[in-house]
């Protein structure tokens, strides 16, 4: 969260009553869970654009929504709320945390973005693992860039060097297929497919007159705010307007109201490699990872080597008797930290993909013979279906899992830290490290 004089009252406090929390318990397999960190996107929000501008491309209207643009929705809370709960069972089942009560909640750390929809998916999360003791979310005040999740809005680095922009503007063409075009031609029958329901579905608005998604230029520039470069074009108007279909689905609009009645969940996990080719230029080119996620990354590695090391780490986001930590940001945190460590999945029938409520998991784990500690990372999210029903989380119907392996290897054996912890160390580039604002505070402060 945050430099350490602002560490003091609250983790000063848990350095002294360390001694009254039980240890962690014995885990699977002779190891035990010491610490686990949890990067998750934020629930279920409204579309962040104005329906206006969407409307260009459709014959018709789009659904309106009950909040403004870019919010977290109610069912986007309770979805988190619901996901909190399964997180608190996961880890009470492995030691790590008690399985009710209020004993541990001084042990998590949450810290959010500055976000309406980050701040309520953090509290989301806080009230469904301590429903009567919620501990506070940390976040800077609404509108401030923080340089955990947008550092180059924050000003982390120096974006305005010489030849850096034409450079990641070269790389992102590159990865585009050598330019934007190009990737446009490749995608061609999905773009089809957007385009024709856009064209077709829906009560024409009287007067109206829409424009077709190919009419886009297609190209690769500079960015702005939180992008050093940006792809523009077909498909990432297409990305932003299926991800809308996606965000109308997981809300649990009824059918008619999604894409106007064209679009269903098979539909929607076909439309959706739009935005996950777009972010796979603009968030998972290696130069453009590297400047949006070493920060954060560099947060996370200091988060797990105080845990590991028992030593006091000032930029830590956790305080050092913390057992878990949540960093609440975006899809492209996620998207980005994945670049950095090569880390793919497949789930629910998608590639790469980063719903609602999905999220990147570190776990701290110690051989109890050995001493030796290695860390099981993984990436989790709902399927689409429980996301739309609002289903409750058991065992029986779990989300889905994927177990990844940033050190090669067979994922389920995870990797060892000190391995681990290099290989962070060469992803991470201090160009673009930055000491954490130490300005956050609680969702209480935030909501006075």
């Amino acid at each position: 969260m945050r430099k350490l004089p602002v560490l003091l009252g609250l983790s000063g406090l848990l350095m002294g009553a360390h001694a009254s929390f039980p240890a962690p318990q014995k885990g699977s397999g002779g190891a035990q869970l010491q610490f686990v960190v949890i990067l998750s996107r934020h629930g279920v929000r409204s579309p962040t654009g104005d329906a206006s501008q969407y409307e260009t491309y459709s014959r018709a209207a789009w659904p309106a929504w009950d909040v403004p643009p870019g919010n977290l929705t109610q069912h986007g809370y309770e979805l988190m709320r619901i996901f909190g709960a399964w997180d608190r069972m996961l880890l009470a089942k492995e030691g790590l945390l008690t399985a009710t009560g209020c004993s541990d909640a001084a042990r998590v750390a949450i810290v959010a973005d500055s976000d309406q929809r980050t701040r309520e998916t953090g509290r989301a999360l806080a009230e469904g693992m301590f429903p009567k003791c919620a501990p506070a979310v940390r976040a800077l005040a609404e509108g401030t860039p923080d340089p955990l999740f947008h550092p180059l809005h924050a000003g982390v680095g120096l974006p305005d060097r010489p030849g850096d922009a034409q450079t990641l503007t070269a790389a992102m063409a590159q990865r585009a297929g050598g330019s934007a075009e190009s990737l446009t031609e490749r995608l061609h029958p999905q773009l089809a497919a957007m385009d024709r329901i856009l064209a077709s579905c829906g009560t024409p608005k009287p007067g109206h007159t829409r424009k077709s998604i190919f009419d886009v230029p297609a190209s690769v520039g500079a960015g702005h705010s939180d992008h050093g470069a940006e792809l523009r074009g077909p498909v990432n108007t297409a990305a932003s307007l299926s991800e809308n279909f996606l965000l109308e689905y997981a809300q649990g609009l009824p059918r008619q109201e999604v894409g106007w009645g064209c679009v269903d969940g098979k539909t929607v996990r076909s439309l959706i490699a739009l935005h996950t080719a777009a972010f796979d230029v603009e968030q998972r080119t290696p130069a453009a990872a590297r400047m949006q996620a070493s920060n954060l990354l560099d947060r996370i590695r200091r988060a797990l080597q105080q845990a590991a090391t028992g030593t006091v780490d000032a930029e830590a986001p956790d305080g050092p008797a913390d057992r878990a930590l949540f960093l609440v940001g975006h899809d492209s945190n996620l998207a980005n930290v994945a670049a950095l460590l090569d880390l793919h999945w497949d789930a629910d029938g998608r590639r790469d993909d980063t719903p609602p409520g999905s999220a990147l998991v570190f776990e701290l784990w110690k051989q109890s013979l050995t001493g030796e500690e290695f860390v099981k990372v993984y990436y989790t999210a709902q399927t689409l279906e429980q996301i739309r029903a609002g289903e409750r989380l058991t065992a029986k119907d779990p989300p889905v899992r994927v177990a990844l392996n940033p050190c090669g290897g067979p994922s389920s054996q995870g990797c060892p830290w000190a391995v681990l912890s290099r290989q962070l160390e060469r992803a991470i580039d201090p160009m673009w490290v930055a000491s954490v604002r130490s300005d956050r505070v609680s969702d209480k402060s935030l909501r006075k």
